[in-house]
């Protein structure tokens, strides 16, 4: 009776097995099975044309009390405030303040018989409530230096257009239309880009700030297994590339540990929460040629998208994002990574990528940071532009790091939680920076750690780093 019980029961698992692929299928657009894991993903990126940079004026500002504190030294009497009539026809708001230097609305004038202008007595700035001193900052066509004029507010971004007629930008673009275009341009202009446009980023994200510590959910020193049988799992996990079914079993079969395949996640989950502030905040030692790429993973049945940005000289990885889109925000925050980590920002820095344009909207983000670097773009497969014959080789270098990171990651068929592809992903970077020799370095490890590479085998090294890793938190507790 148990037997065909259980054979009753083994059927309906099944049955909901196909069930749930289907769904599965239907979701993402097609069935699921090891073949859709392991295909080459080539999904092209939107094509868009991004111009130069922009002339970006900062509008300058002053403090008030400062102005005031000048004044009186000058001139050995303060400036008093604006003694108003007290039948004065047009009056200023309490609130208003100067926008140039926030001198309070006692030191302000109505300054056309209460048309909208006012000028401050403290810094002679004339100004309304559209005033350019209200701006962040002023944007200029570089070709022409007339001021843009946003035309468009997007969720993420504004648009900014030139719209001088004799711009050369727009000047050249017309010279270059065929008669057939030309007629088509008069009857429907908006079909062709033929202005400087300039996107204003407006993310809510501030470039080489900080992050938080991330403070890790499991201690690793209270788990009721050995520190080297951690080691073992690790080492099979992520240095093998084997799926967290085939570590179990391996631990069970070699090492008679009997463990499961959950738990072989779970260990892996808390240490890559205690082993990120070290790899993230490391002090590494960096040659200044980098180079990024995306990359593709499956997460909960989607592709998702991995930025690496790679030291192409001292085979660092420095970032590695996991975002389910492939956009300018994931972009922005895979070069910042880099940008944290170099003690101070060289007047040549550049980032060798392919020729999707949002780091080309990515530097556009920065320079209006007042943080400047150039994209060299190497675009499709042939030398078809001298930037793409000059900085190729860059490129294959971190391509070829992807397809060292796919061999890895190809047998754990995909994650099922946003948390298991980083944390794999984490892993793998700390393994791949601080455990692995790379034969470009004669066999060495890209960071060199003495504490690490005294110790007998790997099992040992990973659970070193891991308490390192720990000590490198409670210092910064401290």
């Amino acid at each position: 009776m148990l037997p065909q019980l259980l054979a009753y029961l083994l059927q309906i698992i099944k049955a909901q097995y196909q069930i749930i692929v289907y769904l599965m299928g239907v979701i993402v657009g097609k069935s699921l099975n090891r073949k859709d894991l392991d295909e080459l993903v080539q999904k092209p990126y939107r094509k868009l044309q991004v111009d130069d940079l922009p002339i970006i004026d900062v509008p300058e500002t002053f403090d008030y009390r400062k102005l005031l504190a000048d004044y009186e030294a000058q001139h050995e009497r303060p400036l008093r405030p604006i003694q108003r009539r007290a039948k004065a026809k047009h009056r200023v708001p309490d609130s208003l303040t100067c926008p140039r230097c926030q001198a309070p609305s006692s030191y302000l004038y109505a300054n056309n018989g209460g048309n909208g202008q006012y000028q401050c007595k403290v810094c002679q700035c004339r100004f309304n409530h559209r005033n350019r001193f209200t701006k962040q900052a002023v944007f200029r066509c570089p070709h022409c230096k007339k001021t843009l004029e946003k035309i468009k507010e997007r969720k993420e971004y504004h648009i900014y257009k030139c719209k001088n007629n004799d711009c050369p930008f727009y000047q050249a673009d017309l010279r270059r239309m065929t008669k057939k275009e030309r007629q088509q341009f008069q009857q429907d202009p908006q079909a062709f880009k033929v202005r400087y446009l300039f996107r204003e980023f407006l993310f809510d994200f501030l470039p080489l700030a900080s992050s938080s510590p991330i403070k890790p959910k499991v201690d690793l020193s209270r788990l009721a297994a050995s520190p080297h049988v951690l080691g073992l799992v690790l080492t099979y996990y992520v240095n093998f590339g084997m799926s967290s079914r085939e570590t179990a079993a391996a631990m069970k079969d070699i090492h008679g540990v009997s463990i499961s395949h959950q738990t072989v996640l779970n260990y892996a989950n808390s240490a890559a929460l205690w082993i990120k502030p070290f790899v993230d905040r490391f002090p590494y030692e960096l040659s200044g040629s980098f180079c990024g790429d995306e990359t593709y993973i499956r997460v909960k049945g989607r592709w998702h998208y991995l930025f690496f940005m790679f030291d192409a000289v001292k085979k660092i990885v420095l970032s590695y994002r996991v975002s389910p889109n492939r956009d300018t925000l994931s972009a922005i925050q895979a070069i910042d990574d880099v940008l944290r980590k170099l003690p101070s920002l060289p007047d040549d820095l550049s980032f060798v990528v392919d020729g999707n344009p949002i780091y080309r909207l990515t530097q556009h983000f920065f320079a209006q940071h007042g943080i400047s670097f150039d994209v060299r773009q190497v675009i499709g497969l042939t030398n078809e532009d001298p930037v793409s014959e000059e900085f190729r080789p860059l490129k294959q270098i971190i391509e070829r790091f992807n397809r060292t990171f796919k061999g890895n990651y190809r047998p754990t068929h995909g994650f099922g939680a946003e948390e298991g592809s980083v944390s794999f992903v984490m892993l793998f970077v700390a393994y791949f920076n601080f455990l692995r020799p790379h034969s470009a370095l004669e066999g060495r490890i890209p960071v060199v750690i003495p504490e690490l590479a005294d110790l007998p085998h790997m099992p040992a090294r990973w659970t070193k780093l891991i308490a390192m890793a720990q000590a490198f938190l409670q210092q910064e507790a401290a």
